[in-house]
């Protein structure tokens, strides 16, 4: 069984298809049961943010597995295959599990290093464990996964380095409404957070901490936007915080500062007309809009707006870029860069030594046929022997038999997390005439393939 990953993110896709190709939570099941009645593929998780869409898989056959998943997306998503071809990648064997460990620390998000991706690994996990689509090799890589990424929080700076999209997007934001000013402060500002995810509740607690002075809360479902309000009621008490009706949105745009958004919603949520009526006037400063969310809540034709300034997920990714320049200058990296080295090199090492297991048991089972028989010779030619003197002969010669193999049994394990582990395999299996391994291990193309990289 071969790992996979297909997948399209911010690293070479445009945010426009991203946006096209995102999943809601609501879709994800019932896209997990699809892919795993594909042809090819055995066990699958989605790994679905703002930045990306990633499906990862057990699959017995990576191309034909690779056209299934495709295939699947368009189908659940609209976005035509010819699209999704064009910009997916993908990873094959050791460099797809190489790559689910980069995610999970991190290094391939957009905001170098943020944190909030090691949670949303996590749940696709969890998703796929939830839905029956995770079975031995999903669940191995994906725990070995959350591990790297752990060790990565722990035993580097990253944290104290990167940062997460929320973050990253009120710094940016906060330079709209405050040219020259400290981008970590919004003293004095009103803000309007819409949504009460865990996304719109970090942004909702990042601004309270950054000093805003009044901070409303709306969400589709009120009650959510009122337990988020008092929460921070409860932990701040220099704010001024509420829930709002979310039918309300409009009418308190002209009364705000800033406006975050990431509902989750799969249409606009504020339109342009919105955001043209509550600047309509606008003297002091210009209303900022920063939207998170993917699909996009807040329709790009504020872009034209004066008195707007709609900092989007585009905008986001341009300012990130001079963030990961500064952050790969660091020994950070290189550090976090370590411990995938380290997990990966321990994944295939286990995962060869699995593979050898049935020969190492062939080898093993032809030993003790042989024993079988030279015992069996040796009763008939002493038909006499006592019982006991029977066991001490027979326990001797197993003995011998097992000290013999001892030593290659455990070198070929350890030779078959090399490069060339499969050629001991096969080398064993002649030397001693063994049968050769049964369905379920990969071709020699493959083995290549998911060491070289894309397919």
């Amino acid at each position: 069984m071969t790992v996979l990953t297909v997948g399209l993110s911010h690293k070479r896709s445009p945010v426009a298809l991203l946006e096209r190709i995102a999943l809601a939570p609501e879709q994800r099941p019932e896209l997990l049961t699809e892919l795993v009645a594909l042809p090819g593929v055995d066990e699958a998780i989605i790994v679905s943010t703002c930045n990306r869409v990633e499906v990862y898989a057990a699959a017995s056959d990576p191309h034909e597995a690779t056209t299934s998943i495709c295939g699947a997306l368009s189908r659940r998503t609209g976005v035509p295959e010819a699209d999704i071809e064009r910009e997916r990648y993908v990873h094959v064997g050791d460099q797809a599990v190489r790559h689910l460990f980069s995610v999970a620390c991190g290094l391939d998000s957009m905001v170098v290093g943020e944190g909030q991706i090691l949670g949303q690994v996590r749940d696709a996990l969890k998703d796929g464990q939830r839905e029956g689509t995770v079975d031995r090799v999903l669940n191995d890589v994906g725990q070995r996964a959350l591990r790297a990424g752990k060790r990565a929080h722990t035993e580097t700076h990253l944290d104290q380095a990167g940062a997460d999209m929320v973050t990253h997007g009120l710094n940016v934001a906060t330079r709209h409404l405050r040219p020259g000013a400290d981008p970590l402060t919004l003293t004095g500002l009103r803000v309007l957070v819409l949504g009460a995810g865990s996304m719109s509740a970090l942004a909702a607690n990042t601004a309270v901490r950054r000093g805003a002075e009044t901070l409303l809360i709306a969400n589709r479902t009120f009650e959510r936007a009122a337990r988020v309000a008092e929460c921070l009621e409860e932990a701040y008490d220099t704010v001024g915080t509420r829930a709002v009706p979310f039918d309300d949105v409009a009418g308190e745009l002209d009364k705000v500062d800033l406006v975050i958004t990431c509902t989750g919603a799969q249409e606009t949520v504020l339109t342009r007309d919105d955001v043209a009526a509550a600047v309509d006037g606008r003297v002091d400063h210009p209303l900022v809009l920063l939207d998170l969310a993917l699909p996009h809540d807040i329709d790009p034709g504020v872009h034209d707006l004066t008195g707007a300034i709609l900092v989007d997920l585009e905008a986001l990714r341009a300012a990130a870029r001079e963030h990961a320049t500064d952050f790969h200058d660091t020994q950070i990296v290189p550090a976090v860069r370590e411990i995938i080295d380290e997990e990966v090199t321990e994944y295939v090492t286990v995962r060869q030594a699995e593979k050898v297991a049935p020969t190492v048991k062939a080898l093993r089972s032809r030993a003790a046929d042989v024993v079988a028989a030279e015992l069996a010779r040796l009763w008939g030619r002493l038909p006499d022997l006592e019982d006991q003197d029977r066991d001490e002969v027979a326990y001797a010669v197993r003995r011998v038999a097992d000290k013999l193999l001892h030593h290659p049994t455990v070198r070929i394990k350890q030779l078959a997390g090399g490069p060339a582990g499969h050629t001991y395999d096969a080398t064993v299996r002649q030397l001693f005439d063994l049968d050769p391994p049964t369905s379920g291990t990969e071709t020699a193309a493959w083995a290549v393939a998911g060491r070289e990289g894309d397919a």
